[in-house]
């Protein structure tokens, strides 16, 4: 098998004169025969002017670069694109799959013997590990870290749950506008992703859950010297994985994904990450099973006392013992045989892992939510299944029958949702539709309606939403989800008329349009044709023929290998 310098090759006919021809380029940058010819660590560099979630990736290069050199290695940084949650238009997840696609590519077209994935904001991690799980070649998950929480006037706050609540306050008339831009230069006051519970936070646990990551290496704050000491392990580890050919196959298996959903569960973790599991887990013949999903939800209660679920920030999680204090409360619960990145198994770390006197995690006899973080409801709206995050819902609104207020699409609900004249109450539902993978399309982080501002500023704090979008993790409210099939792709989302009842029944797992057959079948044939591709170029074309739904965690169809079995 070959290695080093000798890997993926130019086609040129002639291998030996390719390799000739690569020295010689390389040699350019001062690398010496006795350097080329150590083992090749590649280091993908998600650094960008636009990402200040990764503005600590050069630090952490340097800090990798010498554990890599030190364990005697070549460390070789390479870019692939950056992905900024709240600066991609129309939504980053839209590029998500474009910076999978990037990082394969990249992973399989250059030498290296192992990989090290920098990465942290929302829709990188899932991207780096997806690209990762089909090159399948030595990798190891390194990310950027979150940010420390701020203060304002007295008061702990972080983004970016707190930015909504501070927004929300703002639209409700509670405070003026000096005051928000006040809270704006104080939301984010460090480098590094989001300080709560939000997708980046969610997915760091999950893949260090999934063994991809170093013990640890989920919460230590981007500012912290022990995240530039966990780069340099990291860097280290990278050169031994290639020794021992560690491939993502062997560590991300179905159990590791298990392992990986119930810490998301007890974390009180974004709902994004189902969608980011089911991706990472497609791309090695996995699919996610929802109802299985749901009933892990009800054995696993929330323990994680921390922001939008609880109070606390990522840097309190750290300091209480990070994933490893959550491993050890649901200890009984995990595949405990499944070989991690460390060569140990999850099992082994957990027995490493020092605990103390603690908060933030809290045990399973006091949970922070039980009965499931999340829920899976199906129902006449969502026959392929759709969300909602109950631990983060109003409690009395988990049952709930109203009227609903329909809003087309993205411009129309920028258009009407605060008409003074909007015909809109308390109890009524509010329905966003053409808002999913296609209809957007990128699925945006849209589902988190706001609520019209003459009922914000009447004190009204929660209304029933529901969408075939998403939300943020950052992000609370009662929050139907992930509708599927999307109204652009046909679903009964479609179908739905103001005024029309829906019931969310969050106990018996449905969602359902009060509306008969009868009724909803002379809707469907009144409908106009489905939107195509049809004038649509470039990636833009690529990616409305091949996303697939929020099931099948919008991975483009020609990504996924064939279904080899289910999870949970």
């Amino acid at each position: 098998m070959t290695s080093g310098m000798r890997k993926s090759l130019a086609n040129y006919g002639d291998a030996d004169f390719s390799l000739f021809l690569r020295k010689a380029f390389i040699k350019a940058l001062g690398y010496t025969d006795e350097a080329l010819s150590r083992p090749i660590v590649g280091i993908v560099n998600t650094d960008s002017g636009y990402n200040a979630c990764h503005a600590n990736a050069p630090d952490l290069i340097a800090a990798a670069s010498r554990g890599v050199m030190l364990a005697g290695g070549i460390p070789v940084p390479f870019p692939v694109i950056s992905i900024q949650e709240s600066f991609a238009n129309p939504t980053s997840m839209y590029l998500r799959n474009l910076m999978a696609m990037d990082t394969e590519e990249m992973i399989r077209a250059q030498p290296m013997d192992s990989v090290i994935l920098i990465g942290g904001c929302d829709k990188t991690v899932p991207a780096l590990l997806m690209g990762a799980a089909s090159a399948d070649v030595p990798a190891i998950m390194l990310v950027t870290g979150p940010m420390l929480a701020g203060s304002f006037r007295g008061e702990r706050i972080g983004a970016c749950t707190d930015c909504r609540r501070f927004w929300a306050r703002y639209r409700a008339g509670e405070i003026d506008a000096e005051t928000i831009e006040a809270a704006n230069s104080e939301l984010a006051p460090t480098v590094g992703t989001c300080s709560v519970m939000g997708t980046a936070s969610t997915m760091a646990l999950a893949v260090e859950a999934l063994g991809m990551m170093l013990p640890g290496a989920a919460s230590a704050p981007a500012v912290s010297a022990e995240r530039r000491r966990l780069a340099e392990q990291t860097g280290a580890r990278a050169v031994a994985i290639a020794a021992e050919k560690l491939k993502p196959s062997q560590i991300m298996t179905p159990a590791a994904f298990v392992n990986a959903l119930r810490v998301v569960l007890a974390a009180g973790g974004s709902t994004n990450a189902i969608i980011h599991l089911t991706a990472m887990a497609g791309r090695l013949g996995f699919g996610v099973d929802l109802e299985k999903f749901d009933a892990l939800g009800g054995e696993t209660p929330v323990l994680v006392d921390m922001k939008p679920t609880g109070a606390h920030y990522l840097e309190d999680l750290h300091k209480a013992g990070g994933c490893a204090a959550i491993l050890c409360e649901i200890r009984d619960q995990l595949a405990l045989d499944c070989m991690t990145i460390t060569g140990k198994t999850l099992g082994e770390t957990i027995d490493a892992a020092a605990s103390w006197p603690q908060e933030v995690v809290r045990p399973r006899a006091n949970p922070i939510h039980s009965g499931g973080s999340i829920a899976v409801l199906h129902g006449n709206l969502a026959p392929d299944g759709a969300i909602i995050k109950q631990s983060a819902a109003t409690p009395s609104m988990l049952q709930h029958e109203g009227r609903a207020i329909v809003f087309d699409s993205l411009a129309d609900l920028a258009a009407r949702l605060d008409d003074p004249a909007l015909d809109v109450r308390a109890e009524d539902v509010l329905v966003l539709r053409n808002a999913g993978p296609k209809g957007a399309p990128g699925m945006p982080e849209a589902g988190y309606i706001p609520i019209p501002k003459k009922l914000a500023a009447a004190g009204v704090k929660d209304m029933v939403r529901i969408s075939d979008a998403r939300m943020s993790g950052t992000a609370f409210g009662s929050i139907v989800l992930h509708i599927a099939p999307e109204s652009a792709d046909g679903g009964p989302l479609a179908l739905v008329r103001n005024g029309d009842r829906i019931r969310l029944d969050t106990k018996g797992r449905r969602i359902d349009l009060l509306v008969s057959d009868d009724e909803l079948a002379k809707r469907r044939a009144a409908l106009p044709p489905l939107p195509d591709g049809k004038g649509k170029r470039g990636y833009e074309k690529l990616y409305f023929e091949t996303v697939t739904q929020a099931g099948q965690g919008c991975d483009f169809d020609f990504c996924i290998p064939e279904i080899t079995r289910t999870i949970p």
